[in-house]
């Protein structure tokens, strides 16, 4: 996998990577919430031009059955062209594949048949617990100097959770990255700044209180995670914890801005437990300390008790349930989607302090149940969840589903599976879906669908040491 030059889909700054061609497919993690047939990776034509444009054109199957995919990530990127990268010839060829419940990690070469991604690696759970001391792995990033992997538990306790890292060319389990964690326990997301020696990491909770999906007493009683840890990158120890407040339960998605002259960047809230509300915050430096500022209140949606699902019916209301967020690599837009309620905003966040909402869409919902504009006779379930965006700013993509005990405990009739495509207006602002695009039901063979990967890397896969 070495290269005599840098990877064509590399870019050493955002600003060269706002003008890289546009992706002709996109690789989405779909799992099968019985764990009765294997999960798997679909792949989803992306070309406008092509006869098979918006239709499952490639699918790999995994060997094992109750993995439940979740996020995953590239080999390298982009930040194999900082200065301090020891690998600057890697390609990004592989895509590091976990198993959120299982805490098996696969690892599929794409190079050379990119619709049916081959499997060459698999990293048994046992590795990860025993070399790293962590199990249920979550983000993957592919940092200058190793593939790093969040885990929300321990090999063999419940916590703490947090960061192993893997090696560039075997893929073998190096160990634990941190050095120092301090009193840091709970774990979910991690970006950095890399020209900072900056790494940020969010909490959700230990493997017990997610698995079966939210436990209302540890939510009532304030127990999940609700604070931001800022690490020394290069030292791997924390440096400082900031509370949000126990009310803002659960932080999870975080997006650094891209330019690395800034250091600032976006952090989403799931929920108050006051009202049920969401929010987005964005953490700064000041006078040398981190701050983390709430930017964006989206409140709860009043509804009518026998339209909601049971866990929701005593609040009378629909929370947004901000489940995912994401930059684009302009640092321009900041998309938001409210999966409870089944809406995605899109918010001008030049100004990262006053965010400006420019857009919403609608799809799903719990209540709205608002149907794609190609199939509108079809309420849909679920809402737009993971979000990614194409390097140029110009196309989103969104999946519906959550996490299995979620998705049953919010969509209990059963959430089905939809992808879909957003065009972006990158002047003004706004969104338009994409009639053409909508890869549904059957399309994902009885799977749910949660992740998308972007071929040649995306808005949330690459990072950069040069403005």
């Amino acid at each position: 996998m070495t290269r005599w030059t840098p990877d064509p889909t590399f870019y050493a700054s955002p600003r060269d990577a706002v003008r890289a061609p546009a992706e002709q497919l996109a690789y989405v993690a779909a799992f099968d919430r019985a764990a009765e047939k294997p999960d798997a990776i679909a792949v989803v034509d992306t070309d406008p031009a092509s006869g098979a444009y918006g239709t499952v054109v490639g699918w790999t199957d995994l060997p094992h059955t109750g993995d439940e995919l979740h996020h995953f990530g590239w080999n390298a990127c982009s930040s194999a062209l900082c200065p301090s990268a020891p690998h600057p010839h890697v390609e990004r060829r592989y895509l590091i594949v976990p198993g959120l419940r299982s805490s098996r990690i696969y690892v599929l070469d794409t190079k050379d048949d990119p619709r049916n991604p081959r499997l060459v690696k698999e990293i048994p759970a046992e590795d990860l617990a025993t070399k790293a001391g962590y199990s249920r792995p979550h983000t993957i990033h592919c940092g200058p100097d190793g593939i790093y992997v969040s885990a929300l538990g321990g090999g063999s306790t419940e916590g703490p959770g947090g960061i192993a890292i893997l090696d560039h060319t075997t893929f073998e389990v190096r160990g634990a990255w941190e050095n120092d964690r301090g009193d840091q326990y709970f774990a979910y997301d991690f970006w950095w700044h890399l020209t900072r020696d900056v790494l940020v990491s969010s909490e959700w909770g230990t493997p017990s209180m997610i698995e079966d999906g939210i436990n209302p007493e540890l939510l009532v009683g304030r127990k999940y995670g609700h604070s931001i840890h800022f690490w020394d990158l290069a030292k791997r120890t924390l440096v400082q914890t900031v509370d949000l407040g126990d009310q803002y339960q659960m932080p999870l998605e975080l997006r650094p801005a891209h330019d690395p002259r800034k250091e600032y960047g976006f952090v989403g809230v799931v929920t108050s437990v006051e009202d049920l509300s969401a929010s987005v915050w964005v953490w700064h430096r000041d006078n040398g300390e981190f701050k983390v500022t709430k930017v964006i209140d989206i409140p709860a949606e009043p509804a009518d008790a026998a339209d909601l699902p049971p866990a929701l019916q005593p609040f009378g209301a629909v929370p947004p349930l901000v489940t995912d967020i994401d930059l684009s690599v302009d640092d321009r837009f900041l998309y938001v989607s409210c999966w409870g309620t089944g809406e995605l905003k899109q918010f001008d966040v030049s100004d990262p302090f006053h965010p400006r909402e420019t857009g919403s869409i609608r799809l799903g919902g719990v209540t709205g149940r608002v149907p794609h504009p190609s199939a509108p006779d079809e309420r849909l379930a679920g809402g737009p969840q993971m979000v990614e965006i194409s390097r140029d700013g110009k196309r989103v993509y969104v999946t519906n589903s959550l996490y299995g005990s979620w998705d049953d405990q919010f969509y209990p009739h059963g959430v089905g599976a939809w992808m879909a495509k957003i065009d972006v207006d990158t002047e003004n602002g706004g969104m338009t879906l994409d009639e053409r695009f909508f890869p549904h039901g059957d399309e994902f063979r009885g799977l749910r669908v949660h992740q998308t990967r972007l071929q040649g890397g995306d808005a949330s896969s690459d990072s950069y040491c040069f403005p």
